[in-house]
């Protein structure tokens, strides 16, 4: 889906500032003819700064370093809610920015290095031979296969296995982790002095991502999230929702997961998620979210079993 999308997105985001005392947001956002970065927020800690995902571009790594400056504050912790190139991307220009930052994740991405990351990377070389290619495009295509090639510098210094509180630079923050969902390994992190959930790509507008998911853990997961003592959820994608507003995201998710399941056309389930999460879907984005779902219903809700399986575990 990720080449995919390069050709699909149109220009969105939402807008940065701050979400509550010590949290702020670095906003993706989607781009014509572009992959795109994902949210990412920055708590404060003692004496230095907390951030959850990256991005994918230089970009948006340098908002979240300007942020830093501006603070006077160094980045002294990443956490990455899943390896998609868009929400670890930035971590290694945080890193040469800040030598001493220690980065916390699943350990997903490194089997995604040698197997969903290898087969794109493939890809992408594949349309770098042909001839004629265009030079922004394939100036694009080389920054992908530059994300690749970091390895390393993308993956974690310490691997989250299990969920539980913990102190990080000084916050106290509950850490929670997912298997089998949208990837491998899904970290969210909540913030209870705020209540501010950090979901990654267990939420993401203007229509579930389902590229690497289980979409039947992905289900239970979202019911697991219901559960926090949220007031305000951060997508991986899109603007910041309520608990009412998550209510409304999961409905228009079961439902898009019953009918893809069942006989109707895939139209009627496209129709029933834009009519569904319509109150979360900008009028801008609504394009943009019939043409992922046309893609996913046929790729992945109802694509090979056997893939699915595999995502699943099975």
């Amino acid at each position: 889906m990720l080449a995919f999308v390069a050709t699909l997105l149109l220009a969105t985001s939402v807008g940065a500032g701050e979400l509550a005392p010590g949290v702020q947001l670095v906003p993706g956002r989607f781009v014509a003819g572009d992959q795109p970065d994902g949210n990412t927020i920055v708590f404060d800690g003692a004496g230095g700064l907390i951030v959850f995902d990256s991005g994918r571009h230089a970009a948006h790594a340098d908002a979240i370093i300007d942020y830093a400056h501006a603070r006077k504050l160094p980045i002294v912790a990443i956490f990455n809610s899943h390896w998609h190139l868009d929400h670890v991307g930035g971590n290694a220009r945080l890193r040469a920015a800040y030598p001493g930052v220690r980065v916390q994740a699943s350990g997903a991405i490194e089997q995604a290095m040698h197997g969903f990351l290898a087969r794109y990377r493939a890809q992408i070389e594949e349309a770098l031979a042909k001839p004629g290619g265009d030079a922004a495009q394939q100036a694009a295509l080389r920054g992908e296969l530059a994300l690749i090639d970091a390895g390393p510098a993308l993956y974690p210094d310490e691997r989250v296995t299990r969920g539980g509180a913990r102190m990080v630079a000084g916050r106290r923050l509950q850490v929670g982790i997912e298997t089998r969902a949208v990837t491998a390994g899904d970290v969210w992190l909540f913030d209870p002095a705020t209540r501010t959930l950090a979901a990654g790509d267990l939420v993401t507008l203007p229509a579930p991502l389902f590229d690497t998911a289980c979409p039947a853990r992905w289900q239970a997961a979202l019911g697991r999230l219901a559960k926090v003592d949220f007031e305000r959820l951060v997508p991986g994608h899109g603007s910041v929702l309520t608990r009412a507003q998550l209510r409304t995201y999961r409905t228009a998710f079961d439902h898009l997961l019953a009918c893809a399941a069942g006989t109707s056309a895939k139209q009627a389930c496209i129709d029933g998620w834009m009519r569904e999460a319509q109150s979360l879907i900008p009028a801008a984005d609504e394009q943009l979210a019939r043409g992922l779902l046309d893609y996913y219903v046929d790729n992945s809700l109802r694509g090979h079993a056997a893939k699915t399986r595999e995502l699943c575990g099975a």
